[in-house]
């Protein structure tokens, strides 16, 4: 006989009561409240243990690559000299405060050694034009509106073009060594001591303090507020400020987020830093009315036939604890934001016969 499956019977044949554990048809049991909050809690507290692991992990994968950007920024100036007998002068200039020619970065000439012969050869060709408007071969693609990978720093916050009016430009993330403080005096175009100069014809032979204890590029925020053009320091023996607070004295125009946007700008406040101050130092200059961490320049290289160029050009990184940057013999490394202003200028300078201990 075929009884539904609901239907239970004991030994002798009798309907059996239903176990008291047993549900009504169509009733399933499910999670009580109480099950549910453990689970979640539980949840949350392998994500929470797992987060920190991938956010370590990705950032250590750009660490890796911020640095290989960097090895293959100080390979191309060892190429460059061995091609050109030289390393590239920061820009060039013709004596003239109103020419805007030849104002192209040392990085714009690195182009051909990082793999970018195309843009490189047109940048070549165009070194005795305007940055602002030369073009590709196509006559309307501006090389200053191109993004440039190697030069960009995978932390970097704002990587998009910077539009000003026809302007087109893109940020970089990798500065040249412009010097500790002096970085050009037009006057008699007296040689600084940073590793890239305007009009510079540096050799290997021309860093007395040796390839391996001068710094060749550190990495820079795109979009940093800055001060310029105030002309308050004329004597070239002018020491650097002691403290940061100090440098909004100096006055100068305003530019509101629009220091290191252009990779094809020569001048120290888009394509250099100096070490006036160490990596990720905050340096207080006035932008609207307020005090944000910026940079300053005396007078911009090349735009006054009398007044030097000082500038306070900081390293910064969107990395924790430091800035990467590279030395002049290819060597890359991390340098932390507690390294010592002393020893810090001193790597910022060729020549300037210090004695480095242990850099951290």
């Amino acid at each position: 006989m075929f009884f539904p499956k609901t239907t239970r019977f004991d030994h002798r044949g009798s309907r059996a009561p239903a176990p008291a554990w047993s549900l009504p048809t169509g009733i399933r049991r499910g999670f009580s409240l109480i099950e549910l909050l453990v689970v979640i809690a539980i949840v949350g507290v392998l994500v929470g243990l797992l987060l920190p692991a991938v956010q370590a992990a990705r950032e250590a994968s750009r660490q890796a690559s911020c640095r290989n950007n960097l090895k293959q920024l100080a390979l191309a100036l060892a190429s460059h000299e061995s091609a050109t007998g030289m390393f590239p002068p920061s820009r060039e200039w013709n004596g003239d405060p109103a020419s805007d020619a030849a104002e192209w970065s040392a990085q714009a000439r690195l182009l051909p050694y990082v793999e970018q012969l195309a843009i490189g050869n047109e940048v070549s060709r165009k070194l005795e034009q305007s940055y602002d408007t030369a073009t590709l071969a196509d006559g309307s693609t501006l090389i200053s509106s191109l993004r440039i990978p190697v030069l960009l720093c995978p932390t970097e916050r704002r990587d998009r073009p910077r539009i000003d009016g026809a302007e087109r430009h893109y940020p970089l993330n990798y500065a040249v060594n412009m010097g500790s403080w002096l970085v050009f005096d037009p006057a008699d175009q007296a040689v600084t001591d940073g590793a890239f100069q305007v009009n510079s014809r540096l050799r290997a032979v021309d860093f007395s303090d040796g390839l391996s204890n001068t710094l060749a590029l550190s990495e820079v925020k795109a979009y940093t507020s800055y001060r310029r053009n105030s002309d308050a320091l004329t004597d070239i023996s002018t020491p650097p400020p002691t403290a940061p607070e100090a440098v909004d004295a100096y006055g100068g125009e305003q530019k509101a987020q629009a220091g290191h946007t252009e990779w094809v700008d020569g001048k120290c406040h888009q394509g250099g830093f100096t070490g006036t101050f160490p990596p990720n130092t905050r340096v207080p200059i006035t932008i609207a009315g307020e005090l944000v961490d910026g940079d300053w320049v005396n007078r911009r290289e090349g735009t006054s036939s009398t007044v030097p160029t000082f500038a306070a050009v900081t390293a910064r990184s969107y990395h924790p604890g430091g800035v990467n940057a590279a030395r002049m013999d290819g060597s890359v490394r991390r340098f932390s934001t507690t390294v010592d202003r002393t020893i810090w200028q001193a790597l910022s300078s060729r020549n300037g016969q210090e004695i480095l201990g242990v850099v951290d």
